[in-house]
C-alpha cells in the first residue's frame, strides 16, 4: 500500500469536521482536492470508509474503528511535539542521575534543593546503584551524571572531583568516648565496632589502619550501608567510623560525630559520560553539590 500521512490527515479531518466542506476548511485546501485524497485512501484500503447519502458522508464501522487508532497515534505525536519543544527550554530540562545510595541520602538532597530552586520547572530522576553496575551503566552512557566514591577511570567517562573530606567516628550520645573532642585509633581498642562490609574499600582502609597500629577491636556487626551502620550505633550496639556525609545526615541527640586524629580521606567524584549529549543542568548540579555538602562538625555536639 502507498498510504501516506496526507491520506490519514484527510481522513481525520473529515471525521473531526463531519463533512468534506468542514474538513477542507480545517486543512486549508479545496473540496475537490480533499475528495480526491479521500477517494484515493479508500481505493488503497480496498473498502469504503464512508457511505454517501444525499451528498453527505456517513462514517462506516470500519471508519470509526480506524479513527480510534488514528486519534491514539495523533495524541502520541502531540506528546512527542510537546516533549521536543520542552527540550528546547532549559527550565524544562530533565536530568538523569546515577548515584551510590549513600550519596542519594546524604549529599544530593541539599544540592537538589538549590538546583530546583533556581530551575523550578526542571525534572530530576535518581537511580541508586552500587559498583560494578554503576560503573557499567555510566560507561554505557545511560545517564547524564554519575556520583561515586573513589572513582576509577572508566571507558567513555570523565571523572571530576566533587569533594574530599575525612572519615569520622560515630558514637551513641551516652558512650564514654563521646566526651572527647577528637578520637585516636587507640581509643577504639576493645570497643564493640560496627563495620562496613568486607568488600567495601573504606572498610579495607580502616582495617589496615588498625592492623598497622596493632589495635584490636571487637568486630560485632557488619553491613553494606553506612546509614545502617549509623542506625546500629544509635541503638548502642557499638561505635563506628563512616563517611562524613552520612554521619552528618544521621547525627542527632542520640548519635554524635567526632573527628579522628588520623586522616582517612573520603572522596566523592562525578562521572560524566563523554558520548552522551551535554545536559545543561549537569554543571549547575555540580556547583550545587560543592556548595551544599553538609558539615559533620556542625552537627556533632
Amino acid at each position: 500500500m502507498d498510504i501516506q500521512h496526507r491520506h490519514i490527515e484527510v481522513f481525520r479531518a473529515v471525521m473531526t469536521a463531519g463533512s468534506v466542506t468542514g474538513a477542507a476548511a480545517l486543512l486549508h485546501t479545496s473540496q475537490p482536492t480533499l475528495s480526491r485524497d479521500l477517494a484515493r485512501l479508500e481505493h488503497l484500503l480496498g473498502y469504503a470508509l464512508f457511505e454517501r447519502e444525499r451528498g453527505r458522508l456517513k462514517a462506516t464501522a470500519r471508519a470509526r474503528a480506524l479513527f480510534d487508532e488514528v486519534e491514539r497515534s495523533f495524541q502520541g505525536l502531540a506528546r512527542v511535539i510537546e516533549r521536543a519543544e520542552a527540550l528546547g527550554r532549559s527550565e524544562d530540562a530533565e536530568l538523569s542521575l546515577l548515584s551510590l545510595p549513600a550519596l542519594s541520602h546524604a549529599l544530593l538532597p541539599a544540592a537538589l534543593q538549590q538546583l530546583l530552586a533556581a530551575n523550578p520547572s526542571a525534572r530530576v530522576s535518581i537511580t541508586p546503584a552500587e559498583p560494578p553496575l554503576l560503573d557499567a551503566w555510566i560507561s554505557e552512557q545511560r545517564f547524564d551524571l554519575g556520583l561515586a566514591e573513589q572513582a576509577t577511570p572508566l571507558p567513555g567517562v570523565r571523572v571530576e572531583p566533587v569533594l574530599e573530606a575525612d572519615e569520622v567516628a560515630v558514637l551513641p550520645a551516652d558512650h564514654a568516648l563521646a566526651s572527647r573532642k577528637r578520637l585516636a585509633l587507640k581509643d577504639f581498642a576493645g570497643q564493640h565496632f560496627i563495620s562496613l562490609a568486607e568488600d567495601d574499600p573504606y572498610r579495607r582502609e580502616i582495617d589496615a589502619r588498625f592492623d598497622a597500629a596493632g589495635i584490636q577491636r571487637r568486630l560485632r556487626v557488619q553491613t553494606h550501608s553506612a546509614v545502617a551502620v549509623c542506625e546500629l550505633v544509635r541503638t548502642g550496639l557499638g561505635v563506628a567510623i563512616v563517611n562524613p556525609l552520612t554521619a552528618a545526615a544521621c547525627a542527632g541527640s542520640d548519635l554524635v560525630v567526632r573527628p579522628l586524629s588520623v586522616s582517612i580521606p573520603y572522596r566523592v567524584s562525578a562521572l560524566i559520560p563523554l558520548h552522551r549529549p551535554a545536559q545543561p543542568l549537569v554543571d549547575a548540579l555540580l556547583s550545587a553539590l560543592r556548595r551544599a555538602r553538609p558539615s559533620a562538625s556542625s552537627r556533632s555536639a
